[in-house]
């Protein structure tokens, strides 16, 4: 059967620093960055990864087919001439779970690393995208020994998979107890096993039909949501496109995302019922305690840490802000009427904020930071009873277990907040499950929402450089490094007007000065892990 099939390039801009380097420091790097670009250099690939391509084709359906559960869609799609029995009218269902991944043990730490900094949505090269290897592979031989202790510290690994496999096998008995329904689920995560590929490859060889992709963030960010579908484009616009789906009943495989979902009534209830229980378990005389020290404030707060994203992914059209501002709205109103509704705890004020945390290198992140709310709070504002929520994450990992359970406690406490509380992660809630189960069969009952209609909708194809911005940033490179550069070379003049005739002159000077500003940089990649 003949499909609509609609093709968007999606790539990523770049970003330019300004730093300045020792002269031997620089020569080196200029041999180095030269003999690349002669020469060519080898990376060791840790997986089999198309995240260094910088034009992605994103090839799916168009077809808005409405799949009533559980086996509706197929009597549209593939039984023309032949009366069917209903066992083969019913659709084989899967549920594809979208993650960050972590690594599990110390090893593998260096090629997680890896697999993040060769992601051009994480590091942003633009026309340079041909030296993204190189710069993955010195960053992440450069952060191993401060991840790897940091990852020691909750006990030599990610809990991320453990409970990211607890969720899809609580879903899946959830749908069978709740709805009948027979899904089968899967995980792909980003950056360590098991690769989303890795996830397609099972997907492929148990003939699902109909694939429900959905992403473990609440809320749409091009940098974590929108990462995972450009893999999952690349995988079906490949030579594995005709693949998917029951060759035997010659049916392709119809699948539908959903990119974001922090509106929902069950995800905002389980969240509020976390941060309730945190809140009652302050004492009364802490809470008498906080009113005596500061009777002009609230005697109990929380504060919202979302990761933080660069500044120039929500100029460019990343929905990721707006949508956690919505997610904190609806998630507060709610946790404040379910707290004001206890009888126990009238008269009690409760003050909320919201911060972001993670960021990395010196460029500018969505403010303001976690780690100067945390001493404006404590410091300034005499705060002493404070809840952390965060609000980006759906189960623990190294930015909740060391992040935020140890430096930003420690600094919370230095800051004078004395009754500090973490709400925990939703990881296995069973109001949490159910409302992601109630989710597939949502799904799967409303019309599809293609990759490409999602990554259109989210503005993923915004982040994009055309010919003319590649010849621009090379001159916005040139014209910020001009100073730098002949402070380096002695005042020499570097004439990098003369150069840029020249594009592989320019390519060369850009690439040198991109590779050493981020390599500059990484010194702060550690909180991103």
């Amino acid at each position: 059967m003949n499909k609509m099939l609609s093709v968007v390039s999606i790539s990523s801009p770049s970003s330019s620093l300004l730093f300045t380097l020792s002269r031997r420091t620089t020569s080196l790097f200029l041999l180095l960055s030269c003999c690349c670009i002669i020469h060519g250099f080898v990376v060791p690939v840790v997986k089999n990864s198309s995240s260094n391509i910088n034009k992605n084709r994103i090839i799916a359906s168009k077809r808005r087919v409405s799949i009533s559960t559980p086996t509706p869609f197929l009597q549209e799609e593939a039984y023309e001439s032949n009366v069917v029995t209903e066992e083969e009218k019913q659709p084989k269902i899967g549920v594809l779970l979208l993650n960050l991944g972590g690594p599990e043990k110390t090893e593998d730490v260096e090629g997680f690393l890896y697999n993040l900094f060769a992601d051009p949505d994480i590091i942003r090269l633009g026309p340079l995208s041909p030296i993204q290897g190189i710069v993955a592979s010195l960053i992440s031989k450069r952060r191993a020994p401060k991840s790897i202790a940091a990852y020691n510290s909750i006990g030599g690994g990610s809990p991320i998979l453990k409970y990211s496999q607890e969720q899809a096998t609580l879903i899946e008995e959830s749908l069978s107890n709740r709805y009948g329904l027979d899904v089968k689920t899967y995980i792909g995560m980003r950056y360590w096993y098991p690769f989303t590929e890795q996830a397609l490859k099972e997907i492929q060889n148990d003939n699902i039909e109909a694939l429900v992709v959905l992403p473990l963030y609440p809320q749409f960010s091009i940098s974590t949501s929108g990462s995972s579908l450009r893999v999952l484009a690349e995988e079906f616009a490949g030579p594995n496109k005709h693949k998917f789906g029951n060759s035997k009943k010659g049916i392709d495989m119809i699948h539908t995302v959903v990119p974001s979902w922090y509106e929902r009534k069950g995800y905002v209830q389980a969240m509020s019922n976390l941060i309730r229980k945190e809140l009652e378990s302050f004492t009364e005389s802490q809470i008498k305690e906080a009113k005596k020290l500061n009777p002009d404030s609230a005697p109990l707060h929380i504060l919202f840490s979302a990761h933080g994203v660069p500044a120039s992914y929500i100029e460019a059209g990343d929905p990721y802000q707006k949508q956690i501002v919505d997610c904190v709205d609806k998630i507060s109103k709610q946790v404040l009427q379910d707290f004001n509704n206890n009888q126990d705890n009238n008269g009690v004020d409760v003050e909320l904020h919201l911060s972001y945390q993670s960021r990395v290198g010196p460029i500018e992140w969505l403010r303001p930071y976690t780690d100067d709310v945390l001493p404006e709070l404590g410091i300034e504002k005499n705060v002493k009873n404070l809840v952390v929520v965060p609000i980006s994450f759906v189960s623990e990992h190294i930015e909740t277990l060391e992040e935020i359970d140890m430096e930003y406690r420690e600094l919370a406490e230095e800051s004078g907040i004395i009754n500090w509380k973490r709400c925990p992660a939703l990881n296995t809630d069973p109001v949490f499950i159910n409302d992601m189960a109630d989710m597939v069969i949502d799904a799967l009952n409303e019309p599809l929402q293609t990759i490409t209609e999602a990554c259109i909708a989210n503005n993923v194809g915004n982040i994009e450089l055309n010919v003319n911005e590649e010849d621009q940033s090379a001159a916005v490179l040139s014209s910020m490094y001009s100073t730098t550069a002949n402070e380096i070379s002695n005042n020499s003049v570097i004439d990098f007007g003369n150069a840029r005739s020249n594009a592989k002159v320019t390519f060369a000077i850009t690439a040198l000065l991109s590779l050493l500003t981020i390599l500059i940089s990484s010194q702060n990649y550690g909180t991103y892990l």
